[in-house]
């Protein structure tokens, strides 16, 4: 008997997320989990990363019937100077938060999971990069946050769109790690037989 084709569900409302993985999977759903992203007390950046990615995972993996599924969450965190930098929702507070970030550098986490319901497996998995942002102007901020509006973006940062002029540089081996959904480490997993 051949086994049926697995049904994917991406845990994210995101665009960027979605479009992110059309690149390895051709079939799948985007259900948002709608979680409290709260950060816990005493967690870190890479903790809270991990923690809201599975969450957001085993969220949807509840709610949807059937074996025949695996479920991808992800999540993103980043911190500078041993500050936990938050989505900035207004351009107030993404103007605010350029101010704080330019010059400096921001270190990334890209994190992911995925639940088998078949097999009950979960697994989980991230990505580390740090970018540095360039020494702009108050001008500069103000022009970049009405092209780009990255308010629901961690680090006030789209670096898919206008946001990489905004970068001096990027340290990551993965690119699409930086957008919120690491495919080379994604891709893996999917291909062997530690998820499947």
């Amino acid at each position: 008997m051949t086994a049926s084709p697995k049904r994917f569900i991406l845990a994210s409302s995101s665009i960027y997320r979605r479009d992110l993985l059309k690149r390895i999977i051709n079939n799948f759903e985007c259900i948002s989990p709608d979680i409290d992203e709260s950060q816990k007390i005493n967690e870190n950046a890479k903790e809270m990363a991990i923690r809201l990615s599975v969450e957001k995972a085993k969220k949807i993996s509840s709610k949807i019937e059937g074996d025949n599924l695996v479920v991808i969450g992800c999540d993103q965190t980043a911190f500078c100077d041993n500050y936990l930098l938050q989505k900035p929702i207004t351009f107030e507070k993404a103007f605010e938060q350029l101010q704080f970030i330019r010059g400096k550098s921001v270190e990334f986490f890209s994190a992911f999971c995925l639940i088998n319901k078949e097999s009950k497996k979960v697994h989980s998995e991230v990505v580390q990069f740090s970018a540095l942002y360039r020494n702009f102007n108050d001008d500069e901020i103000s022009n970049y946050l009405q092209i780009d509006k990255p308010y629901n973006c961690v680090g006030s940062i789209k670096s898919e769109s206008y946001g990489i002029t905004m970068l001096e540089s990027i340290e990551s081996d993965d690119p699409t790690a930086i957008i919120g959904l690491p495919l080379i480490k994604l891709s893996k997993i999917l291909s062997s037989e530690k998820l499947l």
